[in-house]
């Protein structure tokens, strides 16, 4: 009998360390599963060049990552943009799409059609965005996940749905941002009759205006304060979140709305063409 006992006491120990010993190695095996992803990741680069008439326009939509744009007196416009995700199924569920004229340059992502896990539930590629541009542009930009960053520009800017930091060497013409996630700085060699608009903006704000400008701002809705850096600008606070400032003798407007954080008017430096080469 008590040879029996002895004998199903050995049979259960052997079948809990078998179940032990089963469970260790299908723990070692996840393990080696999640490393060899990420060892193998997938990474894909895209070159292009194109020509671009002076006032182009530039658009970017639907970026997993940073914009970095470099300007120049130039006509072409090259474009490099590495993308990096964890496989290949993740770098096919969204496409880079690139349409180019001589007016119009538009780089897009664009999500391709998927299972219904992998839509909320996968991930995605990862961009890097560096262009080089010319000078004479306008510049649309919606729907970047990464900060953005910008050279000097001789046209027109509107940025929204960014975030990340947003930094505008400097800018002709309109100015337009909102629902920003980030501070922003933005540098104006002049003001449009359009104006400057900022939106829902969750940051600080740095705003520097060219010499003997003529503007009229106006804020709403503030959760932080306007400052003024510029000689002879005063800033009014008629009531709380509600600011106003005449810039020189009025007139373009600056329209604050919404704003996450602090303003800041500075004088912008002047912007020194480079100089031409010798003979």
């Amino acid at each position: 009998m008590k040879r029996i006992l002895i004998l199903v006491v050995l049979v259960v120990l052997a079948g809990i360390a078998g179940v032990v010993a089963r469970s260790s190695s299908s723990r070692a095996e996840l393990r080696e599963f999640v490393s060899s992803n990420e060892q193998g990741e997938v990474r894909k680069e895209i070159r292009e060049k194109y020509e671009l008439a002076p006032g182009a326009q530039v658009e970017l939509a639907g970026l997993n990552g940073s914009v970095k744009i470099e300007t120049s007196d130039t006509r072409t416009a090259e474009v490099y943009i590495e993308r990096i995700a964890s496989n290949d199924d993740a770098m096919n569920r969204r496409q880079i799409n690139i349409e180019a004229t001589a007016n119009r340059l538009s780089i897009r992502s664009e999500k391709r059609s998927t299972g219904l896990f992998s839509r909320f539930f996968g991930s995605e590629a990862h961009e890097k965005v560096t262009l080089k541009l010319p000078r004479q542009i306008s510049l649309y930009t919606k729907g970047v996940n990464g900060s953005v960053n910008v050279g000097a520009l001789e046209g027109s800017v509107e940025v929204a749905g960014v975030n990340g930091r947003v930094e505008i060497a400097s800018a002709t013409g309109s100015a337009s941002f909102a629902g920003i996630n980030g501070n922003v700085m933005v540098a104006l060699t002049r003001i449009g009759q359009e104006g400057v608009t900022l939106k829902g903006i969750n940051g600080n704000i740095e705003l520097q205006l060219p010499e003997n400008v003529n503007a009229s701002l106006e804020a709403k809705g503030m959760n932080g304060r306007v400052v003024s850096d510029v000689p002879g600008v005063s800033v009014d606070e008629p009531r709380h979140g509600h600011y106003s400032a005449r810039i020189g003798n009025g007139g373009s407007p600056i329209i604050a709305k919404g704003i996450n954080g602090n303003i800041r008017l500075t004088k912008a430096e002047k912007v020194v063409a480079p100089a031409a080469a010798g003979n």
